[in-house]
């Protein structure tokens, strides 16, 4: 008999790769001189942020983490601080050089041979860092202590392991440039067919893209019954509000600009003169949702004991319902620093609310 051939057969593939998810936090440690002599073995903890689907967080301990050191040195550790079993990652901790010379003090794991691996935390509270991670006299005395203050950038890669057959033929898609391509559509006025005068300065604009993003400007647009008209004067708002509410309904982003934040301001009672409060109202004259939210979530990182009651009055006055929320909220975990200040107080005359009945208080007899 002739022999038998074996029949042709495809070969398959697949691929396995192992690589990192990487994700950074940057913690600012406001009044260093105050945290001194908190004991040794306590810490400062940065808020939790998310990598590689966990949740970490960054510890400083001002007198060292162990007695042994005796307060010598600083000593800073990334804890794991979600649920998690022998979790693998790499780390990187930066203490920012705040000279500008950029000579910061950096350990990390990233780009260069590690002998046994990525770092392993078995379970929650697992950490890695430096015990001796700088000598507390040179750091009072270096430029990574600036106004009392300290910066600490951290880097997390968790490491995942998958198989995936599709990456030897996928294709990346970038991310979408709309924005970026309706903002030159603003900065060149091309084809701009409505001009608005803002107490003397003039913003060329589209009225198509206009009416898109608002249904205000809409209305005013193409449901009015008057003549039309290419320049529309504008008398309660800023040219510089104006100017960053049509640079969010081009690009759908915030300006970028160091007055949007409330610390800049000088003086609290000045809150509402901010450029956030305005753009906050000139979202809900335009009625824009989105706007709105981002105006809410700059103010809601302000909030403060000094500062809650004329947030809240904002809230309330432009129905940010999500920042009256979250002032509501602090306003009853902090009742006896509000009571104390007087802040409570003034929660009640400044807003169409009861709040000492929210929060179970009567003043007077």
């Amino acid at each position: 008999m002739p022999p038998t051939t074996s029949p042709p057969c495809t070969p398959t593939t697949s691929l396995s790769i192992t690589e990192t998810i990487n994700g950074s936090h940057r913690f600012t440690i406001q009044g260093y001189s105050l945290a001194k002599g908190i004991g040794v073995g306590k810490h400062i903890a940065s808020e939790n942020f998310t990598v590689g689907g966990y949740q970490w967080a960054i510890y400083f301990y001002p007198d060292g983490k162990n007695p042994e050191d005796n307060s010598s040195y600083v000593s800073v550790f990334i804890a794991l601080a979600s649920e998690g079993t022998d979790v693998r990652a790499l780390f990187e901790l930066t203490l920012i050089d705040q000279s500008g010379e950029g000579k910061h003090k950096v350990h990390s794991h990233f780009d260069r041979s590690l002998e046994s691996g990525p770092y392993t935390l078995k379970y929650r509270g697992s950490m890695w860092g430096y015990k001796r991670f700088f000598r507390r006299a040179m750091l009072e005395t270096s430029n990574f202590l600036k106004d009392d203050c300290l910066k600490i950038h951290c880097t997390v890669g968790v490491v995942v392991s998958a198989i995936d057959c599709s990456r030897l033929h996928s294709i990346k898609v970038p991310e979408s440039d709309i924005g970026a391509h309706f903002g030159m559509l603003l900065e060149n006025e091309e084809c701009s067919d409505i001009t608005f005068n803002v107490q003397g300065e003039k913003f060329h604009a589209h009225k198509l893209v206009l009416a898109a993003r608002s249904p205000v400007f809409e209305s005013e647009f193409f449901d009015s019954l008057e003549e039309d008209n290419r320049e529309i004067v504008i008398t309660d708002t800023e040219p510089k509000v104006f100017k960053a509410l049509l640079h969010f309904i081009y690009k759908d982003t915030l300006v970028e600009d160091e007055e949007l934040s409330v610390s800049s301001s000088s003086c609290m009672s000045t809150i509402s003169d901010t450029l956030v409060a305005k753009l906050l109202a000139a979202a809900d004259k335009y009625n824009l949702p989105r706007l709105r939210l981002m105006c809410e979530s700059v103010l809601c990182k302000d909030i403060s004991v000094n500062s809650v009651a004329k947030i809240l009055a904002l809230a309330d006055h432009y129905c940010a319902m999500d920042l009256k929320s979250v002032c509501l909220k602090f306003a009853a975990e902090n009742l006896v620093e509000l009571v104390g200040s007087g802040a409570l107080i003034e929660l009640r005359r400044m807003i169409c609310i009861d709040v000492p009945t929210i929060f179970g208080l009567r003043f007077g007899p």
